[in-house]
């Protein structure tokens, strides 16, 4: 299905990022992936289960959010006016923590948590064709840290989140006594 350019736009911003995160991840080994620069840190893998488990929930967000649009009656289609998306606001100052929700398991095989994350974003695409089937800017809900936010901010906002880890990623990689095999 062709997506209204915003959505589209988007979209190639979220495949980008996540490209990323798939090449630094790729070929890294078990030790590698749950190799951890301090015991308060994450790991790479604890870090790609935490992007996987919060753009699962962003997606359960959008099902829920669009079929109360539609038994309310207001999914009429993408606005021909709706040429960019309003942006997420700046996120307020201080380090965040993240939500229990969220929070990844240890251990996981890096194998699985590859072919998770990239099912995880091929189911996201129908998401992401829903935004492009309606209005988003009435469908809100209230992030813990951002306040409300549309529909389509939710998913600016996974774009950004995964953009914050990916240098996350490339910081644990790079850091002293990171297993070289």
């Amino acid at each position: 299905m062709p997506l209204p350019k915003p959505v589209d736009v988007l979209w190639a911003e979220l495949q980008a990022v996540r490209a990323e995160i798939l090449e630094e991840a790729e070929g890294l080994s078990q030790g590698q992936a749950d190799w951890r620069p301090s015991e308060k840190d994450w790991s790479v893998g604890e870090v790609m289960h935490h992007l996987t488990l919060a753009e699962v929930a962003t997606g359960k967000l959008t099902t829920k959010l669009t079929r109360a649009a539609e038994a309310a009656g207001a999914s009429g289609g993408f606005p021909a006016d709706l040429t960019a998306f309003k942006p997420f606001p700046a996120p307020p100052p201080g380090a965040a923590d993240a939500p229990e929700v969220v929070w990844p398991e240890r251990g996981t095989p890096i194998g699985e948590l590859l072919s998770t994350m990239r099912a995880t974003r091929e189911r996201s695409r129908q998401s992401i064709e829903k935004l492009g089937s309606l209005d988003p800017r009435p469908l809100k809900f209230k992030h813990f840290r951002f306040g409300e936010l549309d529909l389509s901010q939710w998913w600016q906002l996974q774009a950004h989140h995964d953009g914050i880890h990916l240098v996350q990623i490339r910081e644990i990689k790079g850091a002293p006594g990171f297993p070289r095999a």
